[in-house]
């Protein structure tokens, strides 16, 4: 053959773009305005760093939701699906109610084991927070609602995924 085949990217490069594409894109670029109920908050990452890999769960207000791993693998799409949307609405709206919890955000590494890493996407910039996986999960921290939250998220892909 005259024709070199291209190597087929491996899926833990996958995972790096598409977290990737999920901090870089703009909301203009989806269509996306501030709304009453929603004035700042298009979007959000969580990442949960397990001693296997990172998880990033990712939803956007245009529908977008989809949770994959850092060693390659996931779900994209699943905001497809009305309980997954529905869950996504529910996340953006309890993430844009604490709001004050978060930071400006000049990167974006990728949490430790046992931390929890979330990045929001607002219409002024990447707003961050990192917490301890244990703490958010027993409620003992300010973002604990948005971490429960995005499990509803990660619950109801659960349900509609092969």
């Amino acid at each position: 053959m005259w024709f070199r085949r291209k190597p087929k990217p491996d899926s833990s490069e996958a995972s790096r773009e598409l977290r990737h594409q999920a901090l870089t894109v703009a909301a203009s670029d989806l269509g996306l305005a501030p709304t009453a109920a929603r004035p700042n908050v298009w979007g959000i990452l969580m990442e949960t760093a397990y001693p296997e890999g990172v998880a990033t769960l990712v939803v956007l207000a245009d529908g977008t939701t989809s949770l994959y791993f850092s060693g390659g693998g996931g779900v994209i799409g699943a905001g497809d699906h009305d309980s997954v949307r529905a869950a996504g609405e529910m996340v953006l709206s309890a993430t844009e109610a604490h709001l004050p919890h978060f930071v400006t955000a000049g990167e974006t590494p990728l949490p430790e084991v046992g931390r929890v890493r979330f990045y929001v996407r607002t219409f002024d910039g990447i707003k961050g927070a990192e917490a301890d996986e244990e703490d958010l999960g027993e409620g003992r921290h300010p973002l604990s609602p948005v971490f429960h939250a995005a499990h509803d998220v990660i619950g109801a892909i659960r349900q509609v995924s092969p």
